[in-house]
């Protein structure tokens, strides 16, 4: 992938694009779809060719519209909550972002509460919105909180190989035990499964495979599940 640098103007065919860290879309006369770069790293796109990033070795985390974060409620706000998502601000999270809420039925989260949301607003003058649903089909579609479970914490790097379904590492440690997990984009993992000593070996995995860590390829990372207490 090419590298990129601030300022660098980067133009596509599509149509309809998906903006991620790193770009900023741009008003332009032509046909073409037109973005600008805002930070430094390496341009990525998905195989569809409609979701585009810049991958950096910024530890920040910087949200983009339509993004999945796991966050950690940090206070109550009015009718909703203030979320930390590991970005400079905290995220507003409104009481009736979930599916089927209303005023009288809504989600009662505690501080230190998990939240797998999306982000729904992300502008560099506002604070970030997230909500529990997807946008399309006002449907939780595995929105929500968190009950149980183990959070692990990996670099923004991790958090995108993750999110590739072909990326082998969830497939690998799915043939060996069930389990559940949600991922966000903001270097958060949050994984469940029926025994804790299962959660432990899916977080040493996630932590041995990050590019930030020991960056074990898939062979490396079976033989290193071959040690562990399964």
């Amino acid at each position: 992938m090419p590298v990129v640098l601030p300022g660098e103007v980067i133009q596509t065919q599509h149509k309809t694009i998906k903006l991620g860290p790193g770009l900023q879309q741009i008003s332009n006369p032509e046909e073409k779809t037109a973005m600008t770069v805002t930070r430094a790293g390496t341009l990525e796109q998905n195989a569809k060719g409609n979701q585009f990033w810049v991958e950096g070795n910024s530890r920040r985390y910087v949200p983009a519209a339509q993004e999945p974060v796991i966050g950690i409620v940090s206070a109550r706000q009015g009718e909703g909550w203030r979320v930390d998502i590991g970005y400079a601000h905290q995220a507003s999270l409104d009481g009736l972002a979930f599916e089927g809420a209303s005023r009288r039925n809504r989600p009662n989260l505690k501080v230190n509460s998990l939240v797998y949301a999306r982000v729904s607003l992300a502008h560099k003058d506002m604070e970030p919105e997230l909500e529990c649903f997807d946008a399309q089909t006002r449907k939780a579609e595995g929105f929500g909180e968190l009950k149980g479970g183990f959070l692990v914490r990996c670099s923004l790097k991790m958090s995108r190989n993750l999110l590739n379904p072909n990326y082998f590492l969830l497939p690998l440690l799915g043939s060996r035990f069930p389990l559940d997990t949600a991922l966000g984009t903001n270097g958060r993992v949050w994984i469940s499964a029926k025994e804790v000593k299962q959660i432990i070996v899916a977080a040493r995995c996630i932590e041995a495979a990050d590019p930030d860590g020991g960056g074990m390829d898939q062979n490396a990372i079976k033989k290193f599940i071959s040690t562990l207490d399964l």
